[in-house]
């Protein structure tokens, strides 16, 4: 089934949007008659039948509604430092919601090689990774923050920091505990600063590796993913 986003699925009768709309009938040629799927990108998931198609739009009727599809009871926010080269941030987000992920930080740190991002590319790649693997929930993208401001906002459940400084680090599949909300945080290449780490610390962070190779920094964000969503099975 070919799944569409549309943020407002509060009537029966829907016209895709003019983007969702062309891809629906230009790229994919299904026509009136034809059953596609639906989601809000906030837990709704929709069973649908097209109207009516043309190039320009599509009108759909939802016969089916089912509400928190698949919903999990953890929430996983990753806040990473960008990478230098925005094409890895975007392989990392895109294979990131296709693991599971709620939310995500960019943070900017001591040894950031990168403090701008376009956020609403990231939007565009996360509903793109929502849709292809059939996820009800897009992924909060929130803008670029300061650590020592992200540092200061409040986080539930478990709170984890992943560095490369000393040898006082617990692995994540054994810290992590299943059921429970997880807040993660990734550094730039440099590595957090010392400085940095003991404030993570101070603000309730504990320390955690995630194996012993030196991972780039997509990578380790995207290995987060893969063990607390793992850890949740």
């Amino acid at each position: 089934m070919h799944l569409f986003y549309i943020s407002n699925l509060e009537s029966d009768l829907v016209e895709l949007p003019k983007e969702e709309a062309q891809h629906c009938n230009r790229v994919l040629r299904l026509q009136a008659g034809d059953e596609i799927g639906l989601t809000d990108g906030l837990g709704q998931m929709c069973r649908a039948e097209i109207v009516s198609a043309d190039g320009k739009s599509c009108l759909v009727r939802i016969a089916e509604r089912q509400q928190e599809y698949q919903k999990r009871n953890y929430r996983l926010h990753v806040a990473v430092a960008p990478t230098k080269n925005s094409a890895r941030m975007e392989w990392f987000l895109e294979k990131a919601v296709e693991i599971g992920i709620d939310e995500l930080t960019p943070i900017i740190c001591q040894h950031s090689e990168r403090s701008f991002i376009k956020t609403d590319r990231l939007e565009k790649i996360a509903v793109s990774a929502m849709k292809q693997s059939l996820k009800a929930y897009k992924p909060v993208i929130n803008e670029p923050t300061k650590l020592s401001d992200f540092l200061k906002l409040p986080a539930e459940g478990q709170k984890f920091i992943a560095h490369c400084e000393g040898d006082e680090r617990t692995s994540l599949k054994e810290a992590c505990k299943a059921g429970t909300s997880v807040t993660v945080l990734i550094g730039p290449e440099g590595d957090f600063s010392k400085a940095e780490i003991e404030v993570a610390f101070a603000a309730g962070y504990k320390a955690i590796t995630l194996g012993t190779s030196r991972l780039r920094t997509e990578t380790a964000a995207l290995a987060s993913c893969f063990f607390v969503n793992f850890i949740n099975e």
